[in-house]
């Protein structure tokens, strides 16, 4: 693609070239563009610092939540991510900060039981909170927020928007808080306002539902005859008797899988807490160059309509006279020449000033390079049986799963001991 410098010069040539070759001109022509971006069918949030979470949830059971790692949103390998302004090192991060910003705000409504960040959606919950990245740039952060249960049921997709003020790092009362803040307290009270839909039943049944989907992890052919999948949803139609053997050893299971699970939120905090100070300031940083590209834009187009103008009344006064006659005087001549040449310059220092916001741009690459969450190597254990496993948090977390299926295959063989 030719640079914007590189097509003005070109414009200047022909511009030139007119003035001396054309007899005539008349106006300038004008177009009518259509509107930029599809549709959404989303339903937006604008989300204002004003907003608080007051609401609490009482006479039902509290639902426990998981929070998957939120999609980062990133383009096609064969897309030029940068060019986006989409930085995938940064984008990865900030999608495991935004889902533990999600459990923050969630906990922070004391409206559910445990809220907890997983790798991905495997783990097992009640409500499962879906995140996604829309847009995130120091300014502007927007979100695509799915909540969906046990069941299978969607209870919404909705998108919620904030805009930070550009003179949010001046008050002194924002010294080390994110900005971004708002968005997800936002996303927070509008799913407990959900919520107060689903009657005291409901909620039994898929705290119920969620023990007997864990169990099928370990036995599908055993749990399968209290669960009916049909279309995606799954509900009960069963329900084991308390003193059921394989459902107290599953039970047993999931109270240390969740456990473990636990143990991965002081992880998800300490990642957090760790990236703080660097985000942070990525954030100021990144907001006063969105400040100084959208002045720069602002700037460059007045620049470029200026000398789009001048040109083009160089062009007439060379080529048309007051009354109509073509003008062949030295005078007009001049004048014309003079107008094109100051236009050309003013068209010179728009391509000059877009360069400008292109490096504004650039700065910000070098700001998001090296932000990622690796787990330390851990060693875990279950009923004397122990195992280590490594690498980052999904990868652990699958291994974990992994050892506690050996676990529960040990148990089910009557010969092996223990």
């Amino acid at each position: 693609m030719k640079s914007l410098k590189k097509i003005t010069t070109n414009m200047m040539i022909l511009w030139l070239c007119s003035f001396m070759a054309l007899g005539g001109c008349k106006t300038l022509g004008t177009s009518s563009l259509p509107p930029i971006g599809p549709p959404s069918s989303l339903e937006t949030t604008e989300v204002t610092e004003q907003m608080t979470v007051e609401i609490e949830i009482s006479n039902r059971p509290r639902m426990d939540v998981i929070v998957p790692v939120f999609d980062p949103n990133l383009p096609d390998a064969n897309d030029n991510d940068k060019e986006e302004g989409i930085w995938p090192e940064l984008r990865r991060a900030e999608a495991k900060r935004f889902a533990y910003k999600m459990k923050l705000a969630l906990e922070q409504t004391r409206s559910f039981g445990a809220v907890r960040v997983t790798p991905d959606a495997t783990a097992t919950g009640e409500i499962y909170v879906i995140g996604k990245i829309i847009e995130s740039n120091g300014m502007d952060v927007e979100i695509e927020v799915s909540v969906m249960d046990i069941s299978g049921h969607t209870w919404f997709t909705k998108s919620f928007d904030h805009e930070v003020n550009e003179k949010y790092f001046d008050s002194e009362r924002n010294k080390g808080k994110d900005p971004y803040e708002p968005i997800f307290t936002a996303a927070a009270q509008y799913i407990v306002e959900e919520l107060k839909d689903q009657d005291v039943k409901r909620a039994e049944n898929l705290k119920r539902l969620s023990k007997l989907r864990f169990g099928a992890n370990f036995s599908e052919a055993y749990f399968s005859q209290y669960i009916d999948e049909k279309g995606g949803k799954v509900r009960i139609t069963a329900y084991p008797d308390s003193r059921d053997t394989m459902m107290t050893r599953i039970e047993a299971i999931r109270y240390r899988d969740q456990m473990f699970v636990d143990g991965l939120q002081d992880n998800y905090r300490a990642f957090s807490d760790k990236m703080d100070e660097s985000y942070i300031i990525w954030q100021e940083s990144a907001l006063n160059e969105q400040v100084a590209i959208a002045e720069v834009r602002r700037k460059s187009f007045g620049q470029a309509i200026g000398g789009i103008l001048l040109v083009a009344l160089a062009v007439g006064a060379v080529a048309v006279s007051g009354d109509g006659k073509i003008l062949s005087d030295t005078t007009g001549a001049i004048a014309g020449a003079t107008l094109a040449v100051v236009g050309a310059a003013k068209l010179m220092e728009a391509a000059d000033t877009a360069e400008e916001a292109e490096f504004h741009k650039e700065s910000l690459n070098e700001l998001g390079e090296s932000l990622d969450i690796e787990l330390g190597p851990q060693v875990v254990e279950f009923e004397s049986q122990t195992e280590e496993i490594t690498g980052s948090a999904k990868e652990q977390f699958g291994q974990w799963r992994q050892f506690l299926q050996r676990i529960y295959d040990q148990e089910k063989t009557p010969d092996v001991q223990l």
